[in-house]
């Protein structure tokens, strides 16, 4: 597992996610650790290392 920091983009705090490197491309829903708020993460993974993350607030 790849342990990466984010800025969430709701309250704004630094938290971190754990990433699967073995699944090339990912897209899934995690709440925030902080605030419970529902975020839209899009992840890619090229030779175990990571290329692409995004996390995206989920309209309510």
């Amino acid at each position: 597992m790849y342990e990466h920091f984010f800025q969430c983009p709701y309250c704004w705090e630094e938290v971190s996610v754990l990433l699967d490197p073995s699944v090339r491309k990912q897209t899934y829903i995690e709440d925030c650790e902080t605030c419970c708020n529902p975020i839209e993460f899009h992840v890619e993974f090229e030779s175990n290392e990571l290329q692409m993350f995004e996390a995206q607030p989920i309209e309510q």
